[in-house]
Formats: C-alpha cells, sequence, structure tokens
C-alpha cells in the first residue's frame, strides 16, 4: 500500500474534526447572541416601565378632546434621563442597524437626538423649520392642519451613503418625518429607520414614511 493511501484515512479524519470543530463554534456564537439579546430585551423592558411612570397626562390640551401626553419629565430627573438615553440606545440596538448619522426634527427630536448620538457613535444632523440655518440648504415641504411649512437641512451635512436614523419626540400624521427622509434623499443618505418615543397610532403617521422600519419606545392608549 502507498504512503498516500495511508494518509488517506486520517486526512479524512482531520477535516471531520475541523468541520465538528467550527460547527461547535458556531453554535456557541449563535447561542451567545441569543442570550445577549434576551438580556438586552429583558433591560429595555424593565426600563420602559420606569419611563412610562415619569410621563404626565393632561386632558384637554392644547384643545379641548386632546389628552396631552408630556414627554419633558423625563428630562427633569437626571437618572430618568440616564434611563431614557439608555432606552433608546438598546431599542436601536435591537430593532436598527447602527446608524452613521442621526438625524433630529425640530424641535423636540433636539432634546434627545445630540445625547444620542453622542452614545452611537454617529454624528447629529438638526432638520429645521426654513429660514433658521444659514449657508446653502436643501428643502422639503410637509402638510400641517393650518397649510404647507417647510423644513430645511444644510446642504453636505449628510455625506452620500451614509445610514441615517430620523429620530423626533412623537409621530401624529408623518409628514414632518416624511419631510426629513425627503431631505436625507436628496443629500444622498440612506434612512434605515425612524424612532420616535411615543406614537399616535390612530393618525396611522407611519403609513407615510415609505415602508421604512419604525419604532416607537413607548406605547400609550392615547
Amino acid at each position: 500500500m502507498s504512503a498516500n493511501a495511508e494518509s488517506a484515512p486520517q486526512v479524512a479524519l482531520t477535516q471531520d474534526n475541523t468541520a465538528n470543530t467550527q460547527s461547535t463554534v458556531n453554535q456557541d456564537a449563535a447561542g451567545r447572541k441569543s442570550s445577549s439579546a434576551a438580556a438586552t430585551a429583558a433591560e429595555l423592558a424593565s426600563t420602559k416601565v420606569k419611563l412610562m411612570a415619569a410621563l404626565r397626562s393632561f386632558p384637554d390640551f392644547p384643545i379641548p378632546g386632546i389628552n396631552f401626553i408630556d414627554i419633558l419629565p423625563l428630562f427633569q430627573d437626571v437618572k430618568t434621563h440616564e434611563a431614557l438615553l439608555v432606552a433608546l440606545q438598546l431599542q436601536i440596538e435591537l430593532s436598527h442597524q447602527k446608524p452613521d448619522v442621526i438625524v433630529g426634527l425640530d424641535a423636540r427630536g433636539f432634546l434627545f437626538g445630540p445625547s444620542l448620538a453622542l452614545r452611537m457613535g454617529a454624528s447629529f444632523v438638526p432638520v429645521r423649520k426654513q429660514g433658521k440655518m444659514p449657508g446653502p440648504c436643501v428643502t422639503a415641504a410637509y402638510e400641517k392642519e393650518y397649510g404647507t411649512d417647510f423644513f430645511q437641512m444644510q446642504d453636505g451635512a449628510i455625506k452620500p451613503g451614509q445610514k441615517v436614523l430620523i429620530v423626533d419626540d412623537i409621530i401624529a400624521t408623518g409628514g414632518s418625518a416624511a419631510a426629513a427622509g425627503e431631505l436625507v434623499k436628496k443629500l444622498g443618505g440612506e434612512t434605515i429607520g425612524y424612532l420616535f418615543i411615543l406614537e399616535i397610532a390612530f393618525l396611522k403617521g407611519r403609513e407615510k414614511l415609505g415602508g421604512v422600519p419604525v419604532t416607537t419606545l413607548l406605547e400609550t392608549d392615547e
């Protein structure tokens, strides 16, 4: 029998052992990833309970029949503010790709957008009402209950191909969020998702966002 023939079973055995080892490594990695995701989800759920308890409700504001949910208490206590940022970061990690840029809408998106961007290692870009920012800007229109309004973003604030997450405090009709998405597109960015603290679900605002993933941090019955 030749030397090559004698070594063939040993080669096959070595290949089988290598395949089995790789399979075990892959299974262990998948198990660790699953456990990590479960732990993240559990931490997020616990944090959401604390945040919900901090919200305040004001009936008949700003007009009769409207029950206004006030998010400002989330920022008035240091621990609650930190919990909000942690929850938003966990929500992104569970629901979205890692963004290159976080875009915050005028004006309450500015309350948490910059801090969240810093935590995520992303840049922050504001969207403002027309005429509020210097230099060349791109513009997008959106409809409000009393007419048309305009959002702007500074030209060059987003680089072509960058992945963008758009954030705001609440999604209602979805018009302003859709306008922000249009601005991102005009600058060559890719909107990978929208993230809101609250949603007025019956207004169906997410239907205007072109099928892009939409995540709401907290849920209320209002």
